[in-house]
């Protein structure tokens, strides 16, 4: 990233992150707040433009009680505080009450979650961008939805990433009154009407913080390039139109994208230290059939390492999740299939978790199908146990689990949007293509036929199978890694650099 005449100043702004590079301080690394794919993706970031040499800088909150967790046996063994061991100047801590003793990265409150981004933006504000001086801005997420217009008003070239579809609103006079000067760049943000001045719009039009973050940006990028897509088309009802219009606005302009997320890199089964035997893409057959016995003996499935596996790995949200088409074609697939063993693994809490278990108690499905509460060891040893896994997302902001199956040598049947369009195509065995077994009518037939292209592909001769699965481990694994990710990333912020602003 850096030339001969420029190394710029980033600033990574992010309520979340994991494992910063120990050179940006000896204690860097125990910083981890994670609440989702936000915190792997911001440190994968981080340590991809600390590897390139650009002057990297991250603010976060100071959330202590989750950092002295993390440090407390070193702090013990070597006698001393957490304030002692901080990171050097590259690490920028806000500072506020609101972080110190919380234990998880956001509330289960709504109106707390807009006390912790009103605390965290006024320190990025009015003290750590003053003291880093940055050349680029990044900010992810709500909670920094109001630091791009600030940006904007100071000429700041500023990406805004957006990982989740959320948002919260507050007043001028609300936002002052929690420390930030609002009135320096009110009129880049955008509120709920419009407002002709300041004076009109302080008490009662209240400021949307991810319309806002959109508006305000030099740059707005999703987590899938298909899934802003299909927002900017109107294809889903839950966008609401000032975000809709904002980001339709930044998309026909030339000011919008999408880069994919990629999965955590503990997701391998050559170094999975979770599942029962370790196996590559040269030994999948017998490894997977290995990690099948060990999970049908430990749920209590019928031993059997030649029975079709199936394996829901997402949560079970009718709402976005699909669960409830399985539902509905759950008795076909399993009766249709009886004589092949098919078995269907779960491993997700959620609405339709019961639903599935007075199926399965009803129809007498127990030892072919195991509904199992979320457990990250079980989830590594049934990735690792599969054959297929299921995903008909109604729709999919970005979705991890279609990436990590396809390392594991287990293939999604999936339906056909969003990040799932980015990363899965139909797969065709005689033209060794797709990687997956996609359906595009959003209904439980549309989802039966995808099985039964599962199943067909996995009645084709072990030969054939192989060679398949082989090529698609391969792919997966180049394909679905934070490297590619930060690379995408900095490409854009050389974009961005290198463009006028135009305020």
């Amino acid at each position: 990233m850096p030339s001969a005449k420029r190394n710029p100043r980033v600033l990574i702004i992010t309520p979340e992150v994991t494992y910063l590079p120990d050179r940006m301080g000896n204690f860097s690394r125990y910083l981890t707040a994670k609440a989702g794919g936000l915190a792997d993706v911001s440190a994968a970031l981080v340590s991809a433009l600390f590897n390139e040499g650009a002057d990297v800088h991250v603010a976060l909150p100071d959330y202590r009680a989750i950092f002295h967790d993390r440090l407390a046996p070193f702090l013990e063994r070597e006698h001393l505080t957490i304030r002692s061991v901080m990171p050097d100047d590259r690490v920028h801590l806000a500072q506020d009450r609101a972080f110190f003793y919380l234990n998880r990265v956001y509330s289960a409150h709504g109106g707390e979650n807009t006390k912790l981004s009103l605390a965290f933006q006024r320190e990025v504000i009015n003290n750590i961008v003053p003291r880093v001086r940055p050349d680029l801005i990044h900010c992810n997420d709500w909670m920094t939805g109001l630091i791009p217009a600030m940006s904007r008003q100071m000429g700041i070239p500023c990406l805004f990433t957006i990982h989740n579809i959320h948002t919260v609103k507050a007043t001028l006079a609300h936002i002052e009154d929690r420390g930030i000067d609002a009135a320096y760049f009110w009129d880049h943000l955008f509120f709920e009407r419009f407002s002709a001045s300041y004076e009109e719009a302080w008490e009662s039009n209240a400021v949307d913080f991810l319309s806002s973050g959109v508006f305000a940006a030099h740059f707005v990028n999703t987590v899938s390039p298909r899934f802003l897509e299909e927002i900017v088309e109107g294809r889903h009802g839950f966008v609401e139109w000032p975000l809709r219009q904002q980001l339709s606005n930044k998309f026909y302009a030339g000011c919008g994208t999408g880069i994919l997320n990629a999965p955590d890199p503990g997701f391998n089964p050559q170094t999975d230290k979770m599942i029962y035997r370790n196996y590559t893409r040269d030994d999948h057959p017998d490894g997977k059939r290995e990690n099948k016995l060990h999970l049908q003996e430990t749920l209590g499935l019928t031993r059997d390492m030649n029975a079709p596996l199936f394996f829901w790995p997402s949560r079970l949200d009718p709402i976005q999740k699909g669960c409830q088409l399985l539902a509905e074609a759950f008795y076909g697939i399993i009766s249709d299939y009886w004589d092949q063993n098919l078995q269907v693994v779960f491993v997700a809490n959620g609405d339709y978790q019961q639903v599935f278990r007075d199926i399965v108690n009803h129809h007498g499905f127990q030892s072919r199908v195991a509904v199992c509460d979320f457990n990250e060891n079980l989830e590594h040893q049934t990735y690792a146990a599969a054959d297929f896994i299921l995903m008909p997302s109604l729709f999919e902001p970005c979705g991890l689990p279609q990436m990590i199956a396809p390392i594991y040598g287990a293939l999604p049947v999936a339906h056909d949007t969003g990040g799932i369009h980015d990363t899965i195509v139909h797969l065709n065995a005689h033209q060794d293509t797709g990687n997956g077994f996609l359906f595009e009518t959003f209904d439980a037939a549309g989802l039966y036929w995808a099985v039964a292209q599962a199943m067909d592909f996995f009645r084709l001769p072990e030969t054939q199978k192989r060679i398949q699965i082989e090529r698609i481990m391969q792919q997966s694994a180049a394909s679905f890694n934070h490297a590619n990710t930060a690379r995408q990333y900095i490409d854009l912020y050389e974009k961005m650099l290198e463009r006028p602003l135009i305020n």
